[in-house]
């Protein structure tokens, strides 16, 4: 069954994201992922489609504890309604972002 997560990524990179979404398979793999920047746009990546240069991770995510271990990084799991939600304003499928 997957997971859910959002991270937040504390940086001063302009061009990279500062929120990240992820639906995570068995074993780490992410299968879906949303990218927002700064500026409020996003991309996203799945198994058959993405834009920007937003792609799926080519291996197992690090686990949470690696991830929470790097302090630019504060990651939540999410319930799968809120990721839906992030999904189809991405994707287009959706009109407003809530």
């Amino acid at each position: 069954m997957p997971r859910y997560q959002k991270v937040l990524w504390e940086h001063e990179f302009p061009d990279e994201p500062v929120i990240l979404y992820s639906e995570v398979a068995d074993f780490g793999i992410e299968t879906r992922k949303v990218e927002v920047f700064r500026d409020g746009r996003s991309q996203f990546a799945d198994s058959f489609r993405s834009t920007g240069d937003t792609l799926l991770s080519e291996g197992p995510l690090p686990s949470v504890e690696e991830i929470e271990d790097q302090p630019e990084f504060s990651l939540s799991e999410i319930e799968q309604e809120e990721f839906e939600k992030v999904w189809q304003v991405a994707t287009g499928e959706s009109g407003d972002v809530g």
